[in-house]
């Protein structure tokens, strides 16, 4: 399909629970291949990563040590190749994100090793410009979540350094204070806003624009998810046997209602931004409900931080409470200059060694199986369910429909005025332009 600019600005902002692609959500530089910083020494074995980060030199020394400052470093260690990577400066190019940018550098081979986010992943993995990274021997400790979300035509073209969980942000005290459980189905969901809002608290969901999407996969994919059959919904799906819509249909009905009873204010959601247009309400007590990413829970600039006790739990459904997970992940390029050393210097930043090191950072679910790391009591519901391989992706690189950004643009015209069918009209011609391909 013809991707518009509005959908390439949500990958950033949407999706990541990882600072440093929000950081870098806004704007590019005029130049795409200004920042590539080039060795002058033949004998250097240099890697080149493209992210956002701000190590500016191969072998500049990192004072900051973030969690993958230190996996690039125990490779640089381990192999003996030095790394460079950088940013897009943001003051010069507001128009282009840093995905329309990290996908320019793909088609023209600009660097070995990229972070990208799902849409771009699927976009680069279709045109096979990515690298099968199945082969690496850290690619067999992968959760199967983590293989789901990055397989593009049968094969794995990106791996995560931790997995990104959405939840509900819950304000246990006021649930206890009017004698309420916590929501498993969209019913018990309703039920609770309606206590709410008899009791005078006149918006129990604070929405903003860019996570409300989060309901509806809950619910749409569910079963496809958690039933045991989901290779084939898939394929069903791909082939037009089935339609988007038809999954969706339930969920977006479920999110009007939320809007027709008052519990999600429509129009202020549609111009807030993520946890700046709810955030404050929310810490101040006066909703109860918010929805944010796993990190916001640790971190004290989001919900790190309370005055009352914090749940994070599941979206509901009709399966109960239910993780939804969009994913990012670390490319190689498949014409990648330094290709070899590439492909080995993420096999030993995504390795049980460095994984461990990231999440202990971090704080993160690992997206290896055999990583483990004790979270703050907020998230152990959450943490849970991920450890049941109870979830719903957010974002599949196997469904030729991109996801997240797609579903995220169509529910801002339902809360725009947009009618329910006329949301699923947008699902079905995004459907048939993925058949014409």
């Amino acid at each position: 399909m013809n991707r518009g600019k509005n959908i390439k600005k949500l990958a950033v902002i949407c999706l990541t629970g990882m600072t440093a692609l929000a950081l870098a959500s806004c704007a590019g530089d005029t130049d795409p291949g200004k920042n590539l910083l080039m060795s002058e020494e033949e004998n250097d074995r240099i890697v080149d990563l493209f992210s956002p980060m701000e190590k500016m030199e191969p072998d500049a020394e990192n004072v900051a040590r973030s969690a993958t400052d230190k996996t690039v470093i125990l490779a640089e260690e381990q192999l003996g190749v030095k790394v460079g990577y950088i940013t897009y400066t943001a003051e010069n190019y507001q128009e282009k994100t840093y995905d329309e940018i990290a996908i320019d550098r793909v088609r023209n081979n600009m660097d070995d090793v990229y972070l990208l986010n799902p849409d771009a992943i699927q976009i680069l993995g279709e045109e096979g410009k990515l690298q099968d990274l199945s082969g690496l021997d850290s690619a067999e400790n992968l959760r199967e979540i983590v293989k789901t979300a990055n397989v593009v035509d049968g094969k794995l073209v990106a791996i995560p350094q931790e997995v990104v969980a959405y939840g509900l942000f819950i304000n246990k005290d006021m649930f206890d204070k009017y004698h309420l459980e916590l929501p498993e189905t969209p019913e018990d969901f309703l039920e609770c806003c309606r206590v709410f809002k008899e009791n005078g608290i006149d918006t129990p969901i604070g929405a903003n624009r860019w996570w409300l999407e989060n309901f509806v996969f809950a619910q749409a994919y569910a079963d496809l998810y958690n039933g045991g059959n989901t290779e084939a919904e898939v394929e069903a799906l791909n082939r037009g046997e089935s339609k988007y819509s038809d999954y969706m249909r339930p969920a977006f009905e479920f999110l009007q209602e939320l809007i027709d009873c008052g519990y999600i204010d429509a129009q202020k959601a549609s111009v807030s931004e993520a946890i700046e247009g709810e955030g404050e309400d929310f810490l101040a007590q006066k909703t109860p409900i918010v929805m944010a990413y796993w990190g916001a829970a640790n971190t004290e600039t989001a919900y790190g931080k309370t005055d009352f006790e914090l749940q994070v739990i599941g979206f509901p459904s009709h399966r109960g409470q239910m993780p939804v997970v969009p994913m990012t992940g670390y490319a190689v390029s498949i014409d990648a200059e330094h290709k070899e050393d590439a492909l080995r210097t993420i096999d030993v930043m995504v390795s049980d060694e460095a994984l461990q090191i990231y999440a202990e950072t971090n704080k993160v679910i690992s997206p290896s199986k055999n990583v483990e790391v004790d979270c703050i009591p907020a998230l152990k519901s959450l943490n849970e369910k991920i450890k049941e391989n109870v979830y719903v992706l957010g974002s599949n690189a196997g469904m030729k429909v991109e996801q997240w950004g797609n579903t995220c643009l169509i529910v801002r015209k339902l809360l725009n005025g947009s009618t329910v069918d006329e949301c699923m009209a947008e699902f079905d011609k995004l459907q048939e332009e993925s058949l014409r391909k």
